[in-house]
């Protein structure tokens, strides 16, 4: 039986993706390990500290293929230690006593950290990839959807109308936000880790550094100016990008479970062949990936507190925070995965009843076009004596269930400004969607600036 559902048989895609799986899966986090231990051999050449051959021989052996996990697992229970166990398993396999210049000046987290950040690297190209795709489904939407009239709410109340492109594009410019985040978080936390027992490079002396700068270079990860032992800004900071992600997902998602409630009607997730709402109430059709969505938005914020009691640690190594990262990141990023890759797939399904929409415009008689009778009536009493006549008007609709014309109508101070024609005029839905189709058109706009500058030299 499975400890988390993100490796459950039964739910797992449900909590995380296969990529992102096998990404913080056992075999990868075994090969990170050999990556790092095999790129500081090679960088260890140069300086003279390990022969050439030694280095070819360590590269030889750093194949995950070649080593038992049981058996690594046993010598980890055995001595309390993960890495060295590993090395000690290198070193029996290389030839020609290329063993003993595995792990040459590293300390344990150099390697796990090292190795982490590799794992961060394919992880962060994933939720990019995902928030990309997310990006492009919700533009097609926006685009479709520019000009489609429907009620905006405002405390669970319909305020003023908007366009659905208009609600899209608010979603739209939010998830390009997110893109924008994690591609500037990628320089600080894609950062290698090769610093000795105390962060000093003490073993390497003068070499240290540049055999630092030769150990990144391999690996294709950036340079630290210093130590990061115990400074884990960096992943706090990735835990943050990821949580804001997942809750824009989890926002798109709650937003699709409340318009399709059956009283409103107005959007459905994608509802597949062979789906079934309910074990017993057939004409249930349950809108079950949004909640499921909503669900890892919450999961995955509840990952910050880890990543951020992360930042107290004491003196110059710390294994507690370590320790926690290594159960939470791999939870972090399968779950801001699933939630992407699961929102994607309800925006390019989605359901829109411009029916209803339509229906709901008008479920207030008239309520929802009060603001623009206000604001037109203004101009001839002022603003806050055609406040006060609106609101008379509105409040005998509410009370008596009239039409807001036929309120506004008996007004003396509406009939003297308004006709009955002007009137109806500004009571139409339509009429009142304010710059919604502006601003899809600027948010779409500013997506094809982006991408130009992207391909741009």
């Amino acid at each position: 039986m499975p400890a988390t559902v993100i490796d459950s048989a039964l739910f797992g895609d449900q909590f995380s993706t296969p990529r992102m799986r096998q990404v913080f899966s056992d075999d990868n986090t075994l090969q990170t390990w050999l990556d790092a231990e095999a790129a500081l051999a090679k960088a260890e050449v140069a300086a003279g500290i390990v022969p050439k051959a030694a280095a070819r021989e360590i590269a030889r052996v750093a194949e995950a293929k070649l080593y038992d996990l049981a058996a690594l697992k046993r010598e980890m229970d055995r001595t309390k230690h993960p890495i060295m166990p590993l090395v000690r398993a290198m070193a029996a396999k290389c030839r020609g006593g290329a063993g003993e210049f595995v792990h040459w000046g590293a300390t344990t987290q150099d390697i796990m950290d090292t190795g982490t950040v590799l794992q961060l690297k394919d992880a962060f190209a994933e939720i990019d990839g995902g928030l990309k795709a997310l990006e492009r489904a919700l533009a097609r939407l926006a685009r479709r959807h520019r000009s489609t009239p429907m009620a905006g709410r405002t405390h669970g109340q319909q305020a003023l109308p908007i366009t659905f492109g208009y609600k899209l594009a608010v979603w739209l410019a939010e998830v390009r936000r997110h893109r924008q985040r994690l591609a500037e978080c990628r320089p600080r936390v894609l950062v290698g880790q090769f610093a000795g027992a105390v962060g000093t490079l003490a073993s390497l002396g003068k070499d240290g550094m540049a055999v630092q700068a030769r150990m990144m270079r391999a690996l294709g990860l950036g340079l630290p100016d210093i130590c990061w032992h115990t400074a884990r800004d960096g992943y706090a900071e990735a835990a943050s990008v990821l949580a804001l992600a997942a809750g824009t997902c989890g926002k798109i998602a709650n937003e699709v479970c409340v318009l399709q409630r059956t009283e409103i009607g107005e959007l459905e997730e994608p509802n597949l062949e062979g789906n079934v709402g309910s074990s017993t109430m057939p004409h249930k059709r349950n809108p079950a990936t949004s909640e499921t969505i909503v669900a890892l938005s919450r999961a995955v914020a509840g990952c910050l507190a880890q990543a951020f009691s992360g930042l107290v640690a004491e003196h110059e190594r710390f294994k507690i925070g370590l320790q926690a990262e290594r159960e939470f990141m791999p939870r972090l990023f399968c779950m801001t995965d699933a939630a992407i890759r699961k929102t994607t797939a309800v925006v390019a399904g989605l359901t829109v009843n411009k029916a209803a929409m339509r229906r709901n415009l008008d479920a207030t008689r008239g309520l929802l076009l009060s603001e623009a009778v206000m604001m037109r009536l203004a101009q001839s009493i002022g603003r806050q004596k055609a406040h006060d006549v609106v609101h008379h008007a509105c409040a005998e609709v509410l009370d008596n269930g009239v039409p807001l014309i036929e309120a506004l109508c008996k007004a003396p101070a509406v009939r003297k400004a308004l006709t009955e024609k002007q009137i109806r005029a500004l009571l139409d839905p339509e009429a009142y969607t304010g710059l919604s189709t502006a601003f899809v058109d600027k948010v779409l706009a500013a997506g094809k600036t982006a991408r130009r500058r992207r391909r741009s030299p």
